[in-house]
């Protein structure tokens, strides 16, 4: 399944912006990073919790914001991309 994952962290303090580094550095260890602060990842509901949980360790609640968008399977129609900075296929033949 398609998982969105964006978050918005405080930098306003030091602690900010280890904290906004760690949660890009963990998400790119499951998906692919389409703007900033979002990143696009093809994951099972196992991989999802585990991602989930890891990222909720690294946020402040009460200054920080992190949303999932569910896609679901058929994501490819419910993508539009106008613009630079193509995405790349993930699910698509890897050639070395």
């Amino acid at each position: 399944m398609m998982v969105l994952i964006t978050y918005d962290v405080s930098t306003e303090s030091d602690g900010g912006k280890r904290r906004l580094r760690k949660v890009a550095k963990e998400c790119v260890n499951y998906g692919q990073r389409v703007q900033n602060s979002v990143f696009e990842c093809v994951i099972d509901t196992a991989k999802f919790k585990e991602v989930q949980s890891r990222l909720l360790k690294l946020i402040n609640p009460k200054k920080d914001s992190l949303r999932f968008y569910f896609l679901g399977k058929n994501y490819k129609d419910k993508i539009e991309h106008f613009g630079v900075k193509e995405s790349i296929d993930v699910e698509g033949t890897l050639i070395l």
